[in-house]
């Protein structure tokens, strides 16, 4: 997973820098897995019907992205969010995401599954941060936070309140 790590850390440099995200295709070509997929156009599929397994860590950085939408969640939802507010969620929630790069420790086919869900996630933070429908890249990660129980075997999830 140290490939994880630094595949993060590109992730949040690039975010900083150079103002537009790589995209995780891209990080993923570099990820050791022996089956690679391109996470912009793969959905989401269960493990032969049965939910993928996780890992604590797992379990407590999608905790920490749901908390931090659902604190603001109806500001988001009655269109009184700030431009501001949106970038500093956008921030937080790439912190956690960073903590999910460093962290966790899949199978590697449910780590595959899980990237596609990720990039959801990385996808609505940057479209916060950058400030082009803000709104749109908050309810990506809440459509995005809905889909984890479904696909993710976390029994200790509490569901998104709105």
């Amino acid at each position: 997973m140290h490939t994880v790590k630094s595949l993060a850390l590109v992730f949040i440099i690039a975010l900083t820098f150079s103002g537009f995200m790589i995209s995780l295709p891209t990080l993923a070509s570099e990820h050791k897995h022996d089956s690679h997929h391109n996470a912009q156009q793969e959905m989401l599929k269960l493990n032969q019907g049965v939910k993928w397994p996780i890992d604590a860590s797992l379990h407590t950085g999608m905790s920490k992205i749901k908390n931090a939408v659902e604190t603001n969640i109806s500001p988001i939802h009655t269109k009184q969010f700030t431009s501001p507010q949106y970038q500093a969620l956008a921030s937080e929630i790439k912190i956690h995401l960073v903590y999910l790069f460093e962290n966790c420790k899949l199978p590697t086919k449910a780590d595959a599954q899980l990237h596609i869900l990720l990039f959801k996630v990385m996808q609505g933070s940057e479209q916060m941060h950058q400030g082009d429908n803000q709104r749109g890249g908050a309810i990506k990660i809440i459509k995005a936070l809905q889909q984890y129980p479904q696909y993710f075997d976390d029994k200790n999830w509490q569901v998104l309140k709105h």
